[in-house]
Order: structure tokens, then sequence, then C-alpha cells
């Protein structure tokens, strides 16, 4: 299983956002959707559950949650695992991150991605082979 790219939660989330605020945001997600090679984790689809259900601006109803959430399945997902999660107990300590950013990488490097696009981490920086993009700046 390998992916090119590798989408954080943000990604999702402003791809189905109804607030009109995140509208330039929404149209750069849906383009990087349909048009890369696209991986996620396990971890990601967690975010998405929680933060659609919790982020009421995002306008983002169970019902299109549920929906969105099938269509992630057809990605390539990391499971969490405990090799997973012990690459990212090393790349936390390493880049000194949060455990959850570090999660975000090691599934990155485990599908073997080249970029991972995220809002959340240093813009072109190279965690150990996987370069992150910020397609919203």
């Amino acid at each position: 299983m390998t992916a090119r790219c590798f989408a954080d939660t943000n990604i999702f989330l402003y791809a189905g956002s109804k607030d009109p605020a995140d509208a330039a945001r929404k149209k750069i997600a849906r383009q990087l959707i349909a048009s890369e090679d696209i991986g996620l984790s396990a971890q990601v689809l967690q975010e998405f559950i929680a933060a659609a259900a919790s982020k009421k601006r995002l306008g983002i109803d169970a019902a299109e949650a549920k929906a969105t959430l099938g269509a992630l399945l057809e990605f390539p997902i990391v499971p969490i695992t405990a090799g997973l999660v012990l690459q990212a107990w090393e790349i936390k300590t390493r880049y000194h991150i949060s455990y959850w950013d570090g999660a975000i990488i090691a599934a990155a490097q485990e599908l073997r991605c080249e970029i991972i696009y995220s809002e959340d981490l240093n813009d072109g920086q190279n965690y150990g082979g996987v370069v992150v993009r910020n397609p919203f700046s």
C-alpha cells in the first residue's frame, strides 16, 4: 500500500466546509483530493469525525460526515499499530513536535509518500524524506 501524497485532516474538513470563510480553501482542498494520489491514516479518520461533529461553523451534519467517511475509506489507510506508535514517538522526539504530528509523519512514511499536505506542520520542512506542503499558503 503506497500513495504519493498524504492528506492531513484539515484537507478533508475544508473540502466539506460550508462556512463562507473557507470557500477558497474548500476549492483548493477539493482539487487536491481529486487530482493527487492521496493516502491517509486511521488517525485522520478519527480526527475528521471528531472535528466534523464539534466544529459547528463547518456546517457538516452527521449524514454528510458519515458519507464523507465512507468515501475516505476508499483511499489507502494506514492503521494505528504498535509499530506506528513507536515510530511516531521517535519522530516527536527527533523533531520536537507533538505526538499527533509525529503520528501523521510516521503514517506518511509508511505509505512511502513524498508530500504531506497540511497547514499544521512547517511548510517546506523535510521530515525523514517526506516534505510538508501547505496548499493554502
